[in-house]
């Protein structure tokens, strides 16, 4: 049985991170767990405050054990990472924004400030785990790996351009049309990006149920983290079975699934 951790890492400590827990069984993969922030994944509990805080490695790893017996063979964060600090755009944004900006998928630029010190602390907490950092040097087990939903949502859709899934941004997505028509739009893709994930992951359908067209605000953007961290799981789960490749070098690398790779 393999266990893969995804995590929608915020880039500051003042916002929440979704966080997935996905579970090899005799039947394939099933969705563990699924929460909008750190506090409801260590208690697993939507009565858990979706509060702002840093990740706390040791805490996640128990949370893990106590919900799938066992510690991740992979945990997939969707935040820069390097075994050097990050001070601006390393050679794994630029291999990614290669592959995938025609795709509009290049990646966002990372900073001394964002994530600066807080992946640094997050890789370093990690490795004390005994969790190393996967970079193009090739896969560890256990380790931790960055990815990028965005370029992983093609890989899993299929699709020529990057998916119209987030909440804050449906306005540039659907400028001509009103808000509710906006989220109906937004409702549908985030559907089909659940249908795609549950023929992976099972329970994802059932944990993920699109939310009403009249969601607004935070709870709007609590399941988009989710979301984004189910796909961050998935990633994991595609590296475990040797669909994945990395982008970059020695010191970072970015992990996409390339379906079309043989599995190791």
């Amino acid at each position: 049985m393999r266990v893969a951790l995804g995590i929608d890492a915020a880039w500051t400590a003042t916002q929440p991170s979704g966080v997935a827990l996905a579970v090899e069984t005799a039947k394939g993969w099933r969705l563990a767990a699924v929460e909008s922030s750190y506090a409801r994944f260590y208690g697993c509990s939507a009565a858990s405050p979706a509060k702002a805080e840093a990740p706390d490695p040791a805490a996640l790893l128990d949370a893990c054990r106590r919900i799938a017996g066992r510690a991740p063979d992979l945990v997939a964060l969707d935040m820069p990472l390097a075994l050097t600090p990050i001070v601006g755009r390393r050679v794994s944004d630029l291999a990614i924004s290669r592959a995938y900006g025609a795709a509009k998928a290049a990646t966002h630029s990372p900073s001394a400030l964002r994530p600066g010190k807080l992946a640094d602390r997050l890789r370093e907490d990690f490795a004390r785990e005994g969790f190393a950092l996967c970079t193009g040097d090739g896969l560890q087990t256990p380790g931790i790996m960055e990815v990028y939903p965005h370029a992983a949502l093609l890989a899993l859709s299929g699709d020529r351009t990057r998916l119209t899934y987030k909440a804050g941004k449906t306005t540039t997505y659907w400028p001509d049309a009103l808000r509710p028509e906006r989220l109906v739009r937004l409702g549908e893709v985030w559907r089909r990006i659940v249908a795609l994930l549950e023929m992976r992951i099972a329970g994802v359908a059932y944990a993920l149920p699109a939310p009403p067209p009249d969601t607004r605000g935070r709870a709007l953007k609590d399941y988009e983290d989710r979301l984004d961290a189910v796909v961050c799981a998935w990633v994991a789960i595609a590296a475990l079975d040797g669909r994945a490749r990395a982008y970059g070098d020695a010191d970072s690398a970015i992990w996409v699934p390339q379906l079309d790779l043989t599995p190791d």
